[in-house]
């Protein structure tokens, strides 16, 4: 989604640290990740490849690695059982989406998914790191 990076821990700032991203702004990060795990599910590894951010695609230099690479690290993301958003936070002034997955094995973890606005105003993803997570599923 790119995804898979490492990732900043995530901290909280004083007030509302989403406060300054627009209704829009989340609703095209939201679209952006539904999109990567929708062609991640369809093996569609150029698609997913193109919502990843520059410095992504630069590090994994074409979709086929990229989808190897989210293959065999990222289970609960290539072939989740069950995928739920959850909060959006800012890390180090990036918004980090949380997604909570039941992976293909049943076992809970939460996908923070790092977001980079583009010089053209589009959202891409910078990175994804997972953390195991308590099954909190509704």
């Amino acid at each position: 989604m790119a995804i898979f990076l490492f990732l900043p821990g995530i901290g909280q700032a004083k007030d509302d640290p989403t406060a300054g991203l627009t209704k829009a702004d989340r609703a095209a990060i939201r679209k952006v990740i539904e999109a990567q795990l929708s062609a991640l599910q369809h093996d569609d590894g150029a698609l997913a490849f193109s919502y990843s951010s520059p410095f992504i695609q630069e590090k994994f230099g074409t979709p086929e690695n990229f989808l190897r690479m989210v293959k065999t690290a990222f289970p609960p993301i290539y072939r989740p059982r069950d995928t739920q958003f959850r909060e959006l936070d800012v890390s180090a002034d990036s918004p980090v989406q949380q997604v909570f997955f039941i992976g293909p094995d049943g076992e809970p973890v939460l996908g923070l998914y790092l977001m980079e606005k583009q010089p053209d105003g589009s959202w891409k993803i910078n990175g994804c790191k997972l953390a195991k997570a308590p099954d909190i599923s509704t």
